[in-house]
């Protein structure tokens, strides 16, 4: 009887510890997959802060939290792992059940973290996905800057080796060289892969900029030549006017009243004055021509041309207003006539509105008729003021227009 109940006894403590060396397997099984899954999700949140920090911040934090309940399930599998030595042969059934509950108990623990592991992982997937394929577009991107770079570097040095001034270009040129530079060094720990992205595309952009604009610089040249003899040509036509803007100033002060010419005394004298600004540019340009200053001659034939214009304008102003004096003087009633049918057109519109003309159109076309009929009064005395007559049927022809404008915009309105 004594050696069966032995044999009970053996059999019983080979049961628990299988049960026992099951369990412990059970955890090593569910540590390992554990330990596995918080090291590959750590790489993936460093990935993450690398690509977008900013967004990054909240999983990186949630992480660390998981990260901790991991440790401590760590912790306390190696706890009961180092407490239950299975391989003592002397344990009794009681002992192997109590490391077999242990045992359960970590894997539970451990299953349990490896579960929170997964759901964050499939909350982390999308986002990943997208900043991974984002992430394919960077190599070509790169690639792209650095091709522009190179052909850039080759267009100024060109430029160079012809005699031009490239200091434009190669400044631009710097700028894309400094922030491929950047890419290079920090990579997307520093920039992010937004950053990364949009500095690829300012490099190639400026790099772009830089190429054209030493390319054009031959073209410049050559139309900084032309310009500059174009605008000599200019000068000498500008300043053959001065002399019949003398003659026309002369006519003005003694065939006509002040008013008809006052704002342009003095014209004779601004207009030279204007070709000696527009000479001195000119000579300006020459010089930086002379050292393939391309850009600054283009600058300063610009201020020629501005003082060119002025001039030309200011004499056209001046034989201009006697053409205009002189058509008047012949025959007052025909720029009134121009500005009757004006008004005509604007009352015709008005009436044909639904109801008639509005109270306040009609108001404003009377008081442009009574204007109208009082303008010839402005011509009197021995010299007329047919300035001040053509500037008043301007006037009242502008208002009448401006009525035509309200009742259409009216009109559209209740449309």
């Amino acid at each position: 009887m004594r050696g069966a109940g032995d044999q009970r006894r053996r059999g019983r403590g080979a049961q628990a510890a299988a049960a026992a060396i099951e369990a412990r397997e059970a955890a090593a099984s569910a540590f390992y997959d554990m330990d596995q899954a918080q090291k590959y999700l750590d790489g993936r949140v460093t990935v993450f802060e690398d690509l977008d920090a900013a967004a990054a911040a909240p999983a990186r934090r949630e992480f660390t939290g998981l990260a901790e309940a991991a440790d401590a399930a760590s912790t306390a599998y190696i706890s009961v792992l180092d407490a239950h030595d299975l391989d003592d042969q002397d344990r009794t059934p009681a002992e192997y059940d109590a490391a077999r509950r242990a045992f359960v108990g970590s894997t539970e623990r451990l299953q349990q973290v490896m579960r929170n592991l997964n759901g964050f992982a499939e909350r982390l997937a999308p986002r990943m996905a997208q900043l991974e394929a984002a992430l394919d577009q960077l190599p070509p991107r790169l690639t792209a800057a650095r091709d522009a770079v190179a052909a850039a570097d080759a267009a100024v040095a060109a430029a160079r080796t012809a005699g031009m001034d490239a200091s434009d270009p190669e400044a631009e040129l710097a700028l894309a060289k400094e922030g491929l530079t950047v890419l290079g060094r920090q990579g997307l720990g520093g920039l992010g892969l937004d950053g990364a992205l949009r500095k690829a595309d300012e490099v190639r952009a400026a790099a772009e900029r830089a190429r054209e604009a030493a390319a054009e610089l031959p073209q410049m040249a050559e139309k900084v030549r032309n310009s500059l003899a174009s605008a000599r040509t200019r000068v000498d036509i500008v300043a053959g006017r001065v002399e019949p803007v003398r003659q026309a100033m002369k006519v003005l002060l003694r065939g006509y009243s002040q008013s008809c010419w006052h704002d342009l005394r003095g014209a004779p004298e601004a207009i030279e004055a204007a070709l000696t600004r527009a000479r001195e540019r000119l000579n300006e340009a020459s010089a930086f021509t002379s050292r393939t200053e391309w850009k600054q001659a283009q600058q300063s034939l610009t201020a020629a041309r501005t003082e060119l214009n002025a001039a030309d304008r200011r004499a056209g102003q001046v034989t201009g207003r006697v053409s205009e004096l002189k058509a008047v003087a012949a025959d007052p009633s025909k720029p009134a006539e121009r500005v009757q049918f004006a008004i005509r057109d604007a009352q015709r519109l008005a009436m044909a509105q639904p109801g008639g003309a509005a109270p306040q159109h009609a108001r404003t076309l009377d008081s442009l008729v009574a204007r109208l009929e009082n303008a010839p009064k402005r011509l009197t005395g021995p010299h007329p003021d047919y300035w001040s007559y053509l500037q008043e049927l301007e006037s009242i022809k502008t208002a009448a227009g401006d009525v035509v404008t309200r009742i259409r915009s009216e009109r559209g309105t209740q449309s």
